[in-house]
């Protein structure tokens, strides 16, 4: 005869296996130790009805997916200009602290050769802003995936 609610259902593989699953996850959150582990982890395989397995975790919460997920703050994407400008600052001011501290250890001003990497790529962004189209190293979906 079976129990009352269903739980004298017999359960198969799939069950047992979501069951020691769920007991590797709680394993993970620290509210069991490896030997409790093993134990259940025995007793689920062992387990042939519903109510078996629901013994096995009376004492422990409900699974995650009951839960609601945390709500997570949603960051706004740069605008294509900033995704375009942004890289060619941070990129042209460490080449001017490179030039500055060459410059400091020769002794002497050095040629100014950060000047060619700011310049042909400094043009092709402003030459692509002022027109408005896409501009040179933006992605046409504004950087989003």
């Amino acid at each position: 005869m079976t129990e009352q609610g269903g739980t004298g259902i017999r359960i198969g593989d799939d069950e047992r296996e979501r069951g020691a699953a769920r007991l590797a996850a709680e394993v993970g959150t620290g509210r069991l130790d490896l030997a409790e582990y093993e134990r259940r982890v025995d007793r689920v395989y062992a387990v042939r009805t519903r109510a078996e397995l629901d013994a096995v975790f009376a004492d422990l919460p409900g699974p995650q997916a009951a839960r609601p997920a945390p709500v997570r703050a949603r960051r706004t994407p740069p605008s294509p200009l900033a995704a375009a400008w942004v890289p060619w600052i941070v990129v042209n001011a460490i080449c001017v602290v490179v030039w500055v501290a060459t410059s400091l250890g020769a002794g002497h001003p050095l040629p100014f050769w950060p000047l060619w990497v700011a310049g042909p790529w400094g043009v092709m962004l402003l030459l692509g802003t002022l027109s408005g189209r896409r501009v040179c190293g933006s992605r046409p979906d504004g950087g989003r995936h």
